[in-house]
């Protein structure tokens, strides 16, 4: 019997819906695994379908595609390193979120997963039927457990793969990044590993899907919770692990050890990555945005010249009479910063045609909030015109406080495909901007230095829709707004708890009463990259009609 065993990890960013490129890319990891003498290639949660699909598994045609193609993947690997992959399995008319092992042309064995995640941006229970915990199977000298993702969150599937034979833990995953998670899965790992006394591997996928962003940090870890080998975070990559015999059981052999950044880089990171992989999976390849002189345009030009190079993105002025001369100064300086085409197209015509179609209808009014929003929408009018014609997808710039609070007009500058800023507070926007102009990776596609001038940081934020305006007329500052929002929604703390830490609370009760009133703009407004546990979308889930106020 052989007392050593090669696993190749695969850290793949499978596409979702692309059945034959997913399969295509499990045979070219299968060709170097085989080319480095391994005896058998994983792949992670899902990986055939890609992750997640919602309801499109509940397709027939798709769902017996994927397992066609997985059926079809055994007989083309027939000769080499076994192959774990995951994909849908249909048993006995139940779907089930499966890992199949495939070896010499056939499929060997199939885990069903036992813990279906309900919380947070999983519903998976709406699409998948709970299975008994599967038991471990052999594949050469070693008898492998294989808690699919949530699984390895619960002590008992390990426990029981442990009691049942189980020689080492490999879990493949499609566990989506917030912020402070790497740290989470660590823990949760290391309590396995310490409960069941055996080696683990931690397998996870990277890549883009909608509003989640897969972070790889794929881990193995030995008993006593030593970290072995730490696959790097957001790389796609293959790691050979050669595991080892000894007299106290398998243990995993040294490998690649990556640092895991930390969560300014890492956040700006999957700001980055998510807007490039929707952008490519959605058939894109530039876009378009309105450069105002703002923090928040700035950010988001920053963060699209990363994603898709300077020479994809388009910004445009879109300057009115209230637009001040240091906005204009400073998207220009902004756009060469960042190597990016810089359009203007002043909005005091269509204003003036506008104003003249409705003079009559307002006659006797006095100009407002009605006039501010007739310029915002001009604006998306006009960035959606430019976005027809060119086939650039727009971006909307609106960061989480404006969001939250409804500081943002719908059909104006909510108009967009994707929102990059959509998880962050406004705060976290300005101290975001000052890590882009003092760091710079190999994976940014913009220009190293300064991108985002000062003064676009410091200077006090404004819409610039009437004279001297300013938003802290209409909002309180926004290290009050944020701190508020942050009780509110990424704690679900009650008005009292807030009142208690020392905000006054009848500016709680308006922040409280902007966020509720503003759920039916944030029901239409753009998907955007999920930063935490309460991103606005999957995570937070609020009816848009709600009487509902806290009374205390």
């Amino acid at each position: 019997m052989a007392d050593t065993f090669r696993l190749t990890l695969a850290q793949l960013n499978p596409v979702t819906g692309d059945i034959a490129g997913n399969a295509a890319q499990a045979r070219a990891a299968w060709e170097a695994a085989k080319a480095a003498g391994a005896d058998m290639l994983a792949l992670t949660e899902m990986f055939i379908t890609g992750y997640q699909t919602q309801d499109l598994i509940l397709k027939p045609a798709f769902e017996a595609a994927a397992e066609a193609a997985i059926a079809q993947l055994a007989q083309d690997c027939a000769d080499g390193p076994a192959i774990g992959i995951g994909g849908p399995a249909r048993i006995d008319g139940r779907l089930h979120n499966a890992f199949w092992v495939l070896e010499r042309g056939k499929v060997v064995a199939r885990v069903l997963k036992h813990h279906l995640p309900n919380t947070d941006v999983f519903d998976e229970k709406r699409v998948f039927e709970p299975a008994d915990v599967s038991g471990p199977y052999r594949i050469g000298p070693l008898r492998i457990g294989t808690p699919i993702c949530e699984d390895a969150w619960h002590p008992d599937v390990a426990e029981t793969l442990a009691e049942t034979g189980a020689e080492i833990l490999l879990v493949p995953n499609g566990s989506p990044y917030h912020r402070g998670k790497p740290d989470l899965r660590l823990n949760l790992m290391v309590s396995r590993v310490v409960e069941t006394g055996l080696p683990l591997v931690y397998l996870n996928m990277v890549g883009g899907q909608d509003d989640q962003v897969f972070d790889g940090s794929s881990m193995v870890l030995n008993p006593g919770g030593d970290l072995a080998v730490q696959l790097p975070q957001f790389d796609a990559c293959l790691e050979h692990v050669d595991f080892l015999k000894t007299p106290e059981g398998w243990r995993a052999q040294p490998g690649t050890m990556a640092e895991i950044p930390r969560v300014w880089e890492a956040d700006y990171r999957a700001c980055v990555m998510a807007l490039a992989d929707y952008m490519g999976k959605t058939g894109f390849s530039k876009v378009v945005l309105g450069l105002s002189g703002g923090v928040d345009s700035a950010l988001v030009a920053a963060i699209a010249a990363d994603a898709l190079g300077p020479q994809n993105v388009r910004c445009v002025m879109l300057p009115s009479a209230y637009t001040s001369e240091h906005s204009l100064e400073d998207a220009g300086e902004c756009a060469r910063l960042l190597g990016c085409r810089l359009d203007t197209v002043p909005i005091s015509g269509p204003q003036g045609a506008v104003g003249d179609a409705l003079a009559d209808l307002f006659a006797g009014t006095e100009p407002g909030v009605t006039e501010e929003n007739i310029q915002s929408r001009l604006r998306g009018v006009i960035l959606m015109a430019i976005s027809n014609k060119f086939g650039e997808m727009l971006l909307t710039t609106g960061n989480k406080s404006e969001v939250a609070v409804g500081y943002c007009t719908i059909y104006g500058d909510m108009n967009g495909g994707y929102n990059p800023l959509k998880d962050m507070y406004k705060t976290r926007v300005f101290e975001t901007c000052r890590w882009r102009n003092e760091n710079h990776r190999d994976w940014m596609l913009g220009p190293g230095g300064v991108v985002i001038p000062d003064r676009i940081i410091t200077k006090p934020p404004s819409a610039e829709l009437r004279p001297d305006q300013k938003d802290q007329d209409s909002l309180p500052p926004y290290e009050v707004l944020d701190a508020i929002l942050e009780g509110l929604v990424d704690r679900e703390q009650s008005v009292a708890d807030l009142v208690a830490q020392g905000f006054d609370r009848a500016t709680v009760k308006r922040v409280e009463h902007l966020l509720y009133i503003s759920e039916y703009k944030r029901f239409q407004s753009a998907p955007g990259v999920r930063l935490t546990p309460k991103a606005f979308w999957l995570d937070r889930r609020y009816p848009i009609a709600n009487r509902w106020r806290d009374p205390s």
